[in-house]
């Protein structure tokens, strides 16, 4: 059995389902390379301080590289009776240097350790995010560009409303989107923060230079006060709720991707590269993508409310609660990522039914509004006008006509002002230009949203 690091003052060796129950290395390891690069830090201002000889530093330094480099090979086996990450290190570094590698601890606890370390990995996976959404979003722009003058219904309450361009419904998640991208780049502002140097909980009594680690770890500011440091899970925290909106932005996409391609609707096809079929039903083409990402969304919302759970009541400072700060973090990496890859792929490979979209803008009532406001510009005080073009509509239902169906003869029987040129107005492509008020889905105003949006890009 491994001699724990940490059992000075233990008479008995600790229980082993205790070991396995309190053990973080099963998850804790995809930190091993942030611990190293912690550690390789720590040691160096440790030198510079002189806290340490030169001679013990090379010894450490040169074992942590070599560690390092075996990590990368993947020559490394971690033990659970090592419990974490840190302390894995530091017991193969002692197999390796002797006693001496005892001496990197000095003026460091595992509580500002694991602090540092998981600073170190969000700070490098949050860039990550960001340029996923950036090439989603560059894919939502081509696809808006390639469909600029297309005409889809648009919905609210999941009733035909009034068409509008599909470019500019693209561009509604390309908006979403950037404001997720602006809420990762402020969480990796609060990420950037070096904890090292904070101990346990209270500093140290020996001279170390946090700015000098902080620097050498490209962080840009170090942490105020040693008992925020080792007990701060702000940016964690952060970073499940940024999470959780973007999968919610994604899902809603998702959603409506799962019905514009169902049969009914079949406004879009997805490629054969991100489908599956049926194992009994031969003609099926199922949106499985579509639908896992749909799904996934509730595991990250899971993931920040446990994270929630867990900080609403640990007093300051460091608690084992804070153990269960990183699998859920891990698990929404590992999930928002690939989700915005697949997703990225999954747009730029669909087909777009343009006939079908604006077939349904053509058989139905969605053009109401634009009768209704023709009648306004005529003078007709606007609650007039729509209860006029909504007995028109009532009597289209009943005799099975489109306001565009109608004879002139009988849109005058409803009002006098209406005269041949209202035809005009009534067309879906019309009634979609005409709408130039800022950000509305005018051709020209899509236009200037999509320039706006490379900007953005950019």
């Amino acid at each position: 059995m491994a001699k724990k690091l940490w059992g000075g003052r233990f008479q008995q060796p600790t229980d082993e389902l205790v070991d396995q129950y309190g053990a973080s290395i099963p998850f804790d390891y995809l930190m091993a390379e942030e611990d190293i690069q912690g550690s390789l830090a720590h040691v160096k201002m440790l030198s510079k301080t002189g806290i340490l000889t030169e001679k013990d530093v090379a010894a450490i330094t040169a074992g942590l590289k070599q560690i390092l480099a075996d990590l990368k090979q993947g020559k490394i086996e971690f033990s659970v009776e090592n419990e974490d990450i840190h302390m894995n290190i530091e017991s193969i570094l002692t197999e390796r240097i002797g006693p001496v590698a005892g001496k990197l601890h000095t003026a460091r606890s595992r509580n500002d350790q694991v602090a540092t370390d998981f600073h170190l990995y969000l700070k490098k996976r949050i860039p990550q995010v960001i340029t996923e959404i950036n090439n989603l979003q560059t894919e939502l722009v081509k696809m808006a560009e390639k469909n600029i003058d297309v005409i889809m219904p648009g919905y609210t309450h999941l009733q035909h409303a009034q068409p509008i361009a599909y470019s500019h419904y693209l561009l509604a998640y390309f908006e979403m989107l950037q404001r997720d991208k602006e809420r990762f780049e402020f969480n990796q502002k609060h990420t950037d923060i070096s904890p090292l140097g904070a101990a346990a909980l209270a500093g140290t009594t020996f001279p170390i230079d946090r700015e000098f680690t902080a620097q050498e770890l490209g962080f840009q500011d170090v942490y105020n006060n040693s008992l925020d440091a080792v007990s701060d899970r702000d940016f964690a925290l952060e970073f499940l709720s940024n999470s959780s909106i973007l999968m919610m932005h994604l899902s809603r996409f998702c959603e409506e991707i799962s019905m514009w391609v169902s049969y009914e609707f079949n406004y879009l096809e997805l490629s054969d590269a991100y489908t599956t079929g049926s194992s009994i039903m031969p003609q099926k083409k199922n949106p499985d993508m579509v639908e896992l990402i749909r799904g996934k969304s509730g595991r990250i919302y899971g993931d920040l409310l446990g994270l929630l759970t867990t900080m609403k009541g640990l007093p300051l400072a460091y608690n084992k609660d804070l153990q269960e700060d990183k699998e859920g973090t891990f698990d929404a990496v590992k999930t928002i990522i690939p989700a915005l890859k697949i997703f990225t792929g999954m747009l730029s490979t669909l087909k777009v039914n343009q006939e079908k979209m604006k077939h349904s803008t053509e058989n139905d009532f969605s053009n109401a509004t634009e009768l209704a406001d023709y009648l306004a510009t005529k003078g007709m005080p606007f609650r007039q006008a729509h209860a006029v073009v909504g007995e028109l509509v009532l009597k289209g239902i009943q005799t099975g006509k489109n306001l565009q169906d109608f004879s002139l003869a009988e849109l005058q029987k409803s009002s006098e002002l209406i005269t041949d040129d209202v035809y005009h107005d009534l067309k879906s492509e019309v009634a979609v230009d005409r709408r130039n008020s800022y950000g509305g889905t005018g051709f020209k105003q899509v236009k200037q949203q999509i320039e706006n949006a490379k900007q953005k890009i950019k």
